[in-house]
């Protein structure tokens, strides 16, 4: 394990050591924890990021969401909770099951396409820049397309736990997906909204 004095000695060490999780505050010495967020993601950092953070405000955590973090977990918070939180993580970026990584065949749904084998998404003619969460989450939907999954099924498998305060987190990510994939996210003809149940991948 290695622990960052500052946001600065993080994001070098982020960049020399691969990390396979990153735990950050939000409330650095030198800089913003969102900024060391996106800097992360914008230098190619794929491994899970969990944000730890006495800020408890849903506009905090929807942005961290937006930003790339993979959990938000506000303190105080149960030392087995948060074991829970990064074992789910780590279990998410191990390795799929064997069933599921023989799936490489891609996936159409409309004009969207996914390559498993290479974690790569078009539409059309387009290749689409998704984080790895919003991979996973356009992927279970894919899965299942014509048919309503759950947030719960999506927190479970996405994310590797239910839990229904962070609900948030899922629609988080679909806004972000909608963003990308949809011609008007205001008005999506792929990732549909079944309301007080969760969300359909659609042609």
């Amino acid at each position: 394990m290695r622990v960052a004095r500052d946001g600065a000695e993080g994001l070098s060490a982020a960049r020399s050591e691969t990390p396979q999780l990153v735990i950050l505050d939000l409330m650095l010495p030198d800089q913003s924890g969102f900024r060391v967020l996106r800097e992360l993601r914008e230098g190619g950092l794929v491994s899970p990021v969990l944000i730890l953070t006495a800020r408890g405000a849903e506009e905090d955590k929807v942005r961290g969401l937006r930003l790339g973090a993979d959990d938000y977990v506000t303190k105080p918070f149960g030392l087995l909770e948060l074991l829970a939180r990064v074992d789910a993580l780590l279990r998410r970026t191990s390795g799929a099951p064997a069933s599921m990584a023989a799936e490489t065949a891609a996936i159409t749904v409309g004009d969207i396409t996914l390559y498993p084998a290479t974690h790569t998404v078009q539409r059309g003619a387009e290749l689409v820049a998704l984080r790895p969460k919003e991979y996973e989450l356009l992927l279970a939907l894919a899965r299942r397309a014509g048919r309503v999954v759950t947030r719960a099924e999506l927190l479970t498998e996405v994310w590797g736990y239910s839990d229904d305060v962070m609900s948030r987190t899922v629609d988080t990510h679909i806004a972000e997906l909608r963003r990308k994939l949809e011609s008007d996210p205001t008005a999506p003809r792929h990732v549909l909204t079944v309301r007080k149940v969760g969300y359909r991948l659609a042609d």
